[in-house]
């Protein structure tokens, strides 16, 4: 209610008027001070900055699923992110349907925990898919046995541990798969009026399509919230790239098994000779016992050696290396 005018006030406001002081038309025309609704009961905590930042770590995230899940369902994957928003958790909560397929992840170090709502036909297409059936999902809704589960929990933790190198940008995480809820009343991690972000994948495993939701709470990403911006995004990438991926790269070379053979000498013999072969029988080779032996790596020629034992063992010593592409 606007301030009420005392009568000495209205006479002299209308004694400017009549006198031409004061212009009515200035009033009546101007603008009225914009106004923004703001609720008290869903405080604004997750900017479009945020959000927008958080598609992008789950744009990572979907290119990983979908290259990695292939492996396990021998099925094509194609993984998209849809649309981020935030809403209080008991908005989340009530649209959830019964029965549900939620995993609880613990977001360490971050404290709390996120989830990960999938959708049932997705589940369904999973376990079908696992036990060697086409990937179809079924018409009715039932409850997963706890087979099904277990089954789809192996698929989860895949999903789970593949988070770690999208968020590797903002916070060094060691996510772990806690439990897998079916009924949504299990589910009520953090108060109701809490604000979440959700953001939202499409997944199609072969012909069945459904959506993954990730509900990540504001309390368990408050800690770094000021990392999660583009800017600061880009640029730990860009820091990161300049080295990273070659010395990952030289890692994961570096641990791989190859086979490395010496090839003593060969021979031809006729196969009645092969079959009536016995212990103490000598087969002659074509190479002497003074020649150098040819070293395979895998099925490269690497390196020339000559024969020898060490502890007891048969071994080689390498005399030459092979430089030739």
């Amino acid at each position: 209610m606007g301030e009420v005018l005392s009568q000495n006030e209205i006479d002299n406001l209308l004694k400017a008027l009549s006198s031409g002081e004061l212009d009515a038309e200035e009033y009546i025309n101007r603008d009225e001070v914009a106004v923004k609704v703001y609720d008290f009961r869903r405080p604004s905590k997750f900017s479009k900055e945020h959000l927008r930042t958080l598609e992008i770590i789950f744009e990572h995230y979907g290119r990983l699923l979908y290259t990695n899940l292939p492996a396990y369902l021998r099925k094509n994957v194609q993984v998209d992110v849809m649309n981020s928003e935030a809403v209080a958790f008991s908005e989340f909560a009530n649209a959830l349907s019964n029965p549900v397929l939620m995993g609880i992840i613990n977001f360490a170090p971050l404290n709390g925990s996120i989830m990960i709502e999938m959708a049932t036909n997705l589940g369904f297409a999973i376990v079908d898919r696992m036990l060697g059936g086409e990937g179809e999902a079924l018409e009715k809704k039932r409850e997963f046995s706890e087979i099904e589960i277990l089954i789809i929990e192996r698929i989860l933790n895949i999903c789970v541990n593949l988070m770690r190198e999208p968020w590797q940008n903002v916070v060094e995480i060691a996510p772990r798969l806690e439990r897998i809820e079916t009924n949504s009343q299990f589910a009520q991690i953090i108060s109701p009026s809490e604000m979440v972000a959700i953001v939202t994948l499409s997944i199609r495993i072969g012909d069945t399509e459904g959506l993954m939701n990730i509900c990540l709470p504001y309390m368990c990403l408050e800690p770094v919230m000021d990392k999660l911006n583009t800017k600061y995004w880009y640029s730990t990438m860009q820091v990161k790239d300049d080295g990273t991926y070659e010395e990952t790269i030289e890692n994961l070379i570096s641990k791989a098994e190859i086979p490395v053979k010496a090839i003593l000498g060969k021979s031809t013999i006729a196969v009645n000779d092969f079959v009536n072969l016995q212990k103490g029988d000598i087969i002659k080779l074509n190479g002497n016992i003074d020649d150098e032996l040819s070293i395979y790596v895998g099925n490269i020629k690497k390196f020339k050696a000559l024969p020898g034992s060490s502890s007891e063992k048969y071994a080689i010593r390498i005399t030459s290396v092979i430089r030739e592409e």
